[in-house]
């Protein structure tokens, strides 16, 4: 049997104990139970040895040094670690604890509820409060309405340490989502970033763009986004100013031109151009984008000189199951006359249980999301664009997308037989 021992508190001066960290002794008991499983069987001990010694020798040791440690290692057993492991090595790279899986679910499902319900329950809760004892509360936050109104519609309100928060690179890490940088963006002009697809909740745009868990700021030093939403959105109370804390700020034309009107530059508006029609489209492994006839963002970056810069979210239909209508059925009439009305479509989707995977639920689907931002493409300033001048950059916009999804969608996990479909 292999001699294959850690020091004892005789082996170190004056008999102190000998310092192992407990990684260290989890790595060292792991080489030797690996040693165990390799020496050999009962059955096969009696057989001639191998050359290269004399059967039933034992080999000789050496001295192996830990830091300030010092291991007797038989010749031919596996040396133990020379460094301290860290437990995250210790568990290999690819293992989470329960309590970080249970962090990425928890906070995972929280944009959701608040993707879906913050805005309707804060709306009630005002209206109800009126007819309390807590009147006042409601009293006072409606007359802060009224004098914040427009905010939405200059520049919003955003809070880096909002921006920050640690609940993001829990989200971030559930997915995971990734954001991939192919050019430079300088920062002494203006940019309109078009991301597609809009998917069921913008889970990739809402992260890198709105966040700074994957440090866009540090990617594209000199560039301020401004994710746009629903002007409907921000007549929500407490809910607007939530999300403008994050950057958000109306999509209307009043927003955009403000926005991009700064004398500061290096101003970037976030547009989901695609908008809640293409949601009808988030079915999973598809790529469908309602672009065609979308050409207003290529006006709005012509009337400020700003380069068009196409961004594609590849995994954002993946996460949750979807069902879609056929164009021609009452069900998708529904949703478009909706659509008109309120702004947003409603649609019918789901993911998996909060406690188990085998069951439906709320909570999205783990699937990776990659973010990646296209090369920009230089746009003139026309203070009044002729419609030529829009086809014309409209066009090399969805060339420019094409080409940035067939050149990333491998190595992101989409088949070489898929291309996007405009619609």
């Amino acid at each position: 049997m292999h001699s294959l021992q850690p020091p004892s508190s005789a082996q170190r001066p004056g008999g102190k104990p000998n310092g192992l960290t407990p990684a260290v002794q989890r790595s060292f008991w792991r080489h030797l139970a690996l040693r165990i499983q390799r020496s050999p069987s009962p059955h096969t001990r009696n057989r001639p040895a191998a050359p290269g010694g004399p059967e039933g020798l034992v080999p000789p040791a050496r001295k192996i040094s830990c830091g300030a440690q010092t291991f007797l290692v038989c010749a031919g057993a596996p040396e133990p670690p020379l460094a301290e492991a860290s437990p995250q090595t210790s568990r290999g790279p690819t293992m989470k604890s329960v309590q970080k899986q249970w962090l990425e679910v928890v906070c995972a499902y929280q944009y959701v509820l608040t993707f879906l319900f913050m805005g309707p329950f804060f709306s009630l809760l005002i209206f109800f409060l009126l007819f309390t004892s807590f009147w006042l509360v409601s009293v006072l936050y409606l007359v802060w309405l009224f004098l914040d109104w427009d905010t939405p519609k200059q520049g919003g309100r955003r809070f880096e340490w909002i921006r920050n928060w640690a609940m993001w690179r829990h989200v971030r890490d559930y997915y995971p989502v990734k954001l991939v940088k192919t050019a430079e963006l300088p920062p002494d002009r203006n940019y309109v970033l078009s991301v597609h697809p809009h998917g069921i909740m913008c889970v990739g745009a809402f992260c890198n763009f709105s966040t700074e868990v994957n440090n866009f700021s540090k990617k594209f030093p000199g560039i301020q986004t401004s994710t746009t939403a629903l002007a409907v959105l921000f007549h929500l109370p407490v809910y607007r100013d939530y999300l403008m804390s994050y950057g958000l700020c109306s999509v209307s034309w009043q927003s955009l031109d403000f926005i991009l009107s700064q004398p500061r530059r290096g101003q970037a508006v976030t547009i989901m151009v695609g908008g809640a029609q293409e949601s009808l489209y988030a079915i999973p492994g598809k790529h469908c984008l309602m672009l065609r006839n979308r050409k207003g963002f290529v006006r709005l970056a012509l009337r400020h000189g700003a380069s068009l810069v196409p961004v594609y979210s590849f995994g954002e239909n993946d996460i949750f199951k979807f069902k879609a209508f056929a164009t021609d059925s009452w069900q998708y009439l529904c949703q478009i006359t909706f659509k008109r009305i309120m702004g947003f479509s409603p649609c019918i989707f789901w993911g998996r249980g909060l406690f188990s995977a085998n069951s439906w639920g709320l909570l999205p689907f783990a699937r990776p999301i990659t973010t990646v931002v296209g090369r920009p493409i230089p746009v003139p300033q026309r203070l009044d664009p002729t419609k030529e001048e829009v086809d014309h950059y409209h066009m090399l916009f969805m060339e420019a997308l094409e080409q940035l999804f067939e050149e990333h969608k491998e190595s992101c996990g989409v088949p070489a037989s898929t291309h996007l479909t405009f619609i």
